[in-house]
Formats: C-alpha cells, sequence, structure tokens
C-alpha cells in the first residue's frame, strides 16, 4: 500500500474507490488506457473538494501505467476472492466505489457502487480474449449467450457510467437497467496538436492501429489494396503470428502491407505524420480511440458508416460500407485531393476538442456526489 488509505476523515469527505485493476501491467489496451486517463483527470478534478480518491490494484506492476496516487491492492478481478471484495472495501471505509467495468463483485456492500458498459459488442462477437483464464473464457461465453446476466449485474450498481452516448442508446435499447445512466466519455490522451505543415494527400499511406479480432475486419482493408495500386497499408499493432500469416495470405499481388508488430509511442506518431489517412473498418465498436487520437493529429480518416464512429468523428471523417473493399478504396482515394485533406484535417482537429479528460472527470465527479447523496 502507498500514500496510506487511513487518512483521518472529515464529515465532508468522500472516500472514493477507484477500480484500477484491469490496467495493463506493460502497454495499455482500451480499457486499461480509459482507466488510466480518467483517473487522471479525476485527480485534478478532486483536488481541494473534500473526495478522496484511491486506486484499486491487483498488481504493483500495474502503478507503472497509472498516475501517481494513493493506492491500494486487493484480488484480482477474475480471482475466486472477488466475491468477498466488498467486506474489503467497507473494512476500508468505502463511500463510493467506481469500477471501468461492470463485473465488480458487490455482495454486502455498504457503499454507492458506479459500473461502466462500454459496448455490447460481444453479444454479436462472442470470441472471448485469449488472455483469460479458461474458466473465465467459459463464463464469457455463457455470459453472452444472452442479456440476463447483464441486466442483473447492472442491477446492483446505483449508476451506469457509458463510454458514450451509442453505447447509452445501447442500454436503453435493450432495456439493460433502470439505474440512471451518464456518459463518461473516452476521448484521445493527446492534446489537439496545431496545424498539420505538410500536406499529406498525396503520400499514399494509411496507417491501422487496433485488435484483430473478427469484428475489427482488418480483411477488408487489406482486400481494399486491390483497387489502391501504389499504396502502402500499415498495421501498427501487435499481432500474433499466426494471425499475421492468415492476414498475409489475402494481400493483393503488388501490394504492399507492413506489419509493425507493436510500435512506441514515438513510432507510431511517426507513422501517423507520413500517412494520408488513418483507417478502420471496423463492423461495431465500443469508441474509437485511435480514430480521436488520429483527428487530434490533424490526420485525417476513413473509417466505418457505424454509428459510433458518427457520434465520435460527425462531419470530419471519410465514411464507407465495411463490408465492401471498394467502398474503403474510394474513401480513401477522396483524400487524394488537396483541397479535401486539408478540409478533413482541420475538421478532425477541430471534432477531437468535443472529447477531453478533463470534462469526463467532472461527469464522473457528478455521479459520484449524487450517488453519495442519494445514500445518506
Amino acid at each position: 500500500m502507498s500514500k496510506s488509505t487511513s487518512s483521518p476523515q472529515t464529515s465532508e469527505t468522500i472516500r472514493v474507490f477507484f477500480d484500477a485493476r484491469f490496467t495493463r501491467t506493460t502497454h495499455h489496451d482500451g480499457i486499461s488506457r480509459y482507466g488510466s486517463c480518467l483517473l487522471e483527470a479525476l485527480l485534478g478534478a478532486v483536488e481541494g473538494t473534500g473526495i478522496e480518491v484511491t486506486a484499486i490494484i491487483s498488481d504493483e506492476a500495474q502503478l507503472g501505467l497509472l498516475p501517481d496516487c494513493r493506492w491500494i491492492k486487493l484480488n484480482s478481478p477474475t480471482s475466486p476472492q472477488e466475491v468477498f471484495i466488498a467486506r474489503k472495501l467497507n473494512a476500508l471505509g468505502a463511500d463510493v466505489v467506481f469500477s471501468t467495468m461492470q463485473v465488480m463483485g458487490s455482495t454486502g456492500r455498504n457503499y454507492g457502487l458506479i459500473l461502466t458498459v462500454h459496448d455490447l459488442i460481444y453479444y454479436s462477437h462472442p470470441l472471448p480474449p485469449a488472455d483469460l483464464p479458461a474458466a473465465v473464457r467459459l463464463l464469457w461465453r455463457a455470459y453472452h449467450l444472452g442479456f440476463g446476466p447483464q441486466r442483473l449485474l447492472l442491477g446492483r450498481a446505483d449508476a451506469i457510467a457509458a463510454v458514450s452516448q451509442t453505447t447509452k442508446t445501447l442500454i436503453a435499447d435493450h432495456r439493460l437497467s433502470s439505474k440512471p445512466v451518464t456518459v463518461v466519455s473516452n476521448a484521445a490522451e493527446v492534446a489537439v496538436a496545431g496545424v498539420r505543415p505538410v500536406n499529406r494527400h498525396d503520400a499514399r499511406s494509411v496507417v491501422y492501429m487496433g485488435s484483430f479480432l473478427p469484428y475489427k475486419n482488418v480483411e477488408t482493408l487489406i482486400r481494399s489494396l486491390q483497387h489502391l495500386p501504389g499504396w502502402t497499408l500499415h498495421i501498427a499493432s501487435r499481432i500474433e503470428g499466426r494471425r499475421e500469416a492468415a492476414l498475409r495470405a489475402l494481400i493483393p499481388d503488388r501490394a504492399k502491407v507492413i506489419f509493425h508488430r507493436g510500435v512506441t509511442d514515438e513510432e507510431y506518431a511517426a507513422l501517423l505524420e507520413g500517412a494520408t489517412a488513418l483507417v478502420t473498418a471496423s463492423q461495431e465498436e465500443g469508441f474509437g480511440l485511435p480514430v480521436i487520437e488520429a483527428m487530434a493529429q490533424g490526420v485525417p480518416v476513413a473509417i466505418s458508416d457505424i454509428p459510433i464512429f458518427h457520434e465520435i468523428a460527425a462531419d470530419a471523417a471519410m465514411y464507407f460500407d465495411p463490408d465492401d473493399p471498394g467502398a474503403v478504396a474510394a474513401a480513401i482515394d477522396r483524400l487524394t485531393d488537396a483541397e479535401l485533406w486539408s478540409e478533413a484535417s482541420a475538421a478532425g482537429q477541430k471534432q477531437a476538442e468535443s472529447f477531453d479528460w478533463d470534462s469526463s472527470a467532472q461527469a464522473l465527479v457528478g455521479m459520484i456526489r449524487s450517488v453519495h447523496a442519494q445514500r445518506q
């Protein structure tokens, strides 16, 4: 434990425990980055407010990807001990607990609970993450057979955080919870940059950053190169060898695809700097952080015509049917017009300003105060 959690509590203090146990230990994934960035912004937002924030971790290696703050080490969220975590938090004097997921144990809790829903993708694409234990993967598949288990989990909370308006709408459409739902939006980790000094309409280079699950639909991006002679697709993210081999088999003749197998932040920034666009053909998405981050840097985006992307990119993107390689190519090709490229670059930067972590933290502070007041 660091920065003791047992400091004196005044009558005005609200002791908040932030569940950061889904933080990675070496590099962020989407949920890990969401939690880390939101926690950092929350710590700034509560300064001088009487709200005391303690991060919950399950591995001290997670601290390397988290902001400096008070923390407590408890069990892994996939451990059988999870059923007892509420007792531990009761003993620590928790007033409100916020989790970046919806699966946190809660039996016997004496505190307010805010759970987070990122998306409903796995109901239509139920393949579990490969890094989960085998037993957890089986539970994962059973959990996503219907909405009943999700309703039970969300019914335990006092309030629900949704990472986007699209997710909030889906929660309502599927009647997943009668509890109040507030958007605590994802945002770019990088600040909006200045105007791009170089127009890359003629770079003939596009970048993909993301995972390789079926719904990410990377296959269509590769097939689109058949209609884009002379272009290069840079696949920046880490990829397992067998998955890379399967994708390589789809590369059209004379097309160029570079698998970077993971890049540093600096290397990724350099790839974007030299690219005509960031591309993604996702059939569904929880938010689309790479899209926001590219727009913030003035990089135009060519993306799937799906609701969440319209929410985050609005009129700043080139949209396409994610199941049509020709449509993907046509959207990318539009950005070879120098004037349109400049307009898309500027529009993307302006749109990216709509999402920032400080605003998300303020939304969470409002939820914390509301939940705490309801339990008094």
